[in-house]
């Protein structure tokens, strides 16, 4: 099994949890695909797009279960980051996470990620 991640402010979270899926942030809706980060790139993407932010949760998906809407496409340098045409079912999530702001700024991982 394959995952891949979402930062998303907890509150727009909860909000896609009640009503079973989301739709994307602004800027996913903006772009016509819901961004998302492969395991080595999300610490990446939190300094780059969520420096300071807190109240957000890393979200883990399993990429298998979304089909052919999950596009992995060259973005950043080059480097294929996955890319979802549609809107995200919550059966696809396995886990939520906080993603608090360590001592020096920057947002704590889980451990093993």
């Amino acid at each position: 099994m394959t995952l891949i991640y979402k930062i998303s402010p907890g509150k727009d979270w909860q909000q896609a949890e009640a009503r079973g899926r989301f739709s994307g942030a602004p800027v996913d809706l903006a772009d016509g695909f819901i961004h998302f980060s492969a395991a080595d790139q999300v610490r990446e993407t939190a300094a780059k797009h969520f420096a300071g932010q807190e109240g957000l949760v890393l979200v883990a998906i399993e990429a298998e279960a979304l089909g052919e809407e999950l596009k992995w496409e060259p973005s950043r340098g080059g480097a294929l980051f996955p890319h979802l045409y549609g809107e995200l079912d919550m059966s696809a999530v396995r886990w939520v996470r906080e993603l608090p702001l360590g001592a020096d700024g920057a947002h704590l991982f889980p451990e093993g990620l």
